[in-house]
Order: C-alpha cells, then structure tokens, then sequence
C-alpha cells in the first residue's frame, strides 16, 4: 500500500476592522458557510461562488452567500504569501453594493497595503 502525503500551506486569516464581528452577525447558516469558504480559501482554492472586486483593488474577490434570510458578503484578498485578509463582511440589501461598503473595503484595502509597507521596512 503506497501512501501520498502532500503538503498544503495553509495561510492564516487576519479580520481588518469589524470584519470578523460582522461575519460573527451572520445568521448560523451564512456564517457556516462563509467559514468554510474563507477556509477553502485558506488552503490556496477558490471560493465555490466569488467574483473579483478589482474596483476596490487588485486581487480582491468577493464570496457570494445566500440563505433564506438573504445575500451576505465576504471581501477579501489572498494573493499575499503571509496571509488570506478579510477586508469587510456584510449583507448585501440591495443588487448593487453600497457605496458605503465599497468605501469601507477600499480603505480597509489601503490600510493593509500601508501596513504590509511599513513592515517590511
């Protein structure tokens, strides 16, 4: 019997602002459900329903949710080696995102952009 081990990194999840008090907000089947994409996401696969949110920033994708009670939203970026960031959690009301959480992803986005910066002075 021949047993094949393969190696995967598993990047940790950093929660910018309230993200992670947002997604804790969810109702129990959104909230399961979008766990389990950020960990999909984690282990270096895609999300079983995203889109890419390139008006934010470059890399930034989107985890689609739906329940009965609604549509919930994941924003995050995973192209950096160090770690998946969760940019912003929500529930979308509406067909187009609001421009509220546009502008709190893009700033969420720029604040890690300057931290990643600053660090690697």
């Amino acid at each position: 019997m021949y047993s094949l081990s393969v190696a995967v990194q598993i990047k940790p999840v950093e929660f910018l602002g309230s993200s992670l008090e947002d997604l804790r907000a969810f109702p129990q089947f959104a909230r399961r459900e979008a766990g389990f994409q950020i960990d999909r996401v984690q282990c270096g696969r895609e999300a079983s329903d995203w889109k890419p949110m390139t008006t934010v920033g470059p890399g930034v994708r989107e985890i689609r949710v739906r329940d009965e009670t609604g549509a919930y939203r994941v924003i995050y970026i995973a192209r950096f080696e160090e770690a998946v960031y969760v940019l912003h959690c929500f529930q979308k009301k509406t067909q187009k995102t609001s421009v509220r959480d546009m502008e709190l992803s893009r700033s969420r986005y720029s604040e890690m952009l300057e931290k990643r910066r600053r660090s690697r002075k």
